[in-house]
């Protein structure tokens, strides 16, 4: 899992077929595509490119359409979004979730769980809210942001809703694009030994990616500078716990 996980992060785009040939020929690692598919639907990944089934909703909660193609972001809070991914320990691992702020990039709130439960991100957008709110806000069709716990926290709050269209996983590019920058540089240079481990690292991380990391697609500012230019928001908010 940890060889997907670090083949995925480098090419999103390989499906089971070209997973198989580079876990043969990079690590020597011998495993059938029925395995490997098993294992990437438990770390929460797929292949970027458009596929039957890719995430499976429950059939019994509603989808909602994609409300942003085409759709110029031109300030902070109007437009969020969210998903899930996976975090290796030593031992086990984690999922991490985490809400992005299209146009200043900064992480609202995060949270981390043992489970790939509803709970964890329910949790991580009400502290999301504490700090403000989007026009819209974007999400897979996963069984956990088509729940009615999750969703009638944005109609309670009168935010839309927009979903990425089924086999779209680029309607989401801008949480994948975070997925990668914190594996590359925090995850894969740490291992980590406990949860409380992994959560103190990551913690001190997304505090230096909204405050201290200065992006190129920011003309070399960081999250926090872009997305509080205009406020006298604490920057450092969603690291409190």
């Amino acid at each position: 899992m940890k060889r997907i996980d670090e083949i995925y992060t480098m090419k999103p785009f390989y499906g089971t077929r070209r997973m198989k040939c580079d876990l043969k020929t990079t690590y020597s690692i011998e495993v059938g595509r029925k395995r490997i598919r098993r294992l990437m639907r438990a770390l929460g990944i797929k292949a970027l490119y458009p596929e039957p089934r890719t995430t499976i909703p429950n059939r019994e909660h509603p989808t909602y359409p994609y409300l942003l193609r085409n759709k110029k972001i031109l300030a902070p809070n109007e437009v969020w979004s969210t998903d899930i991914t996976y975090i290796r320990m030593k031992k086990g691992w984690i999922y991490l979730t985490a809400i992005i702020d299209w146009y200043s990039r900064y992480i609202v709130s995060w949270k981390i769980s043992i489970t790939l439960d509803t709970d964890f991100c329910t949790e991580a957008l009400n502290e999301s809210l504490l700090t403000g709110k989007p026009e819209i806000f974007n999400t897979d069709q996963g069984s956990q942001y088509t729940s009615h716990a999750f969703t009638i926290i944005l109609k309670e709050n009168q935010i839309q809703i927009s979903m990425d269209g089924k086999g779209r996983c680029l309607d989401n590019i801008f949480v994948e694009r975070l997925w990668r920058t914190i594996k590359q540089e925090e995850v894969y240079i740490k291992a980590y030994d406990s949860v409380q481990d992994a959560y103190e690292n990551l913690k001190a991380y997304i505090y230096f990616y909204n405050n201290e990391r200065p992006h190129q697609s920011l003309g070399y500012k960081t999250p926090a500078q872009i997305h509080f230019q205009n406020t006298n928001i604490q920057t450092n908010f969603p690291l409190k716990s």
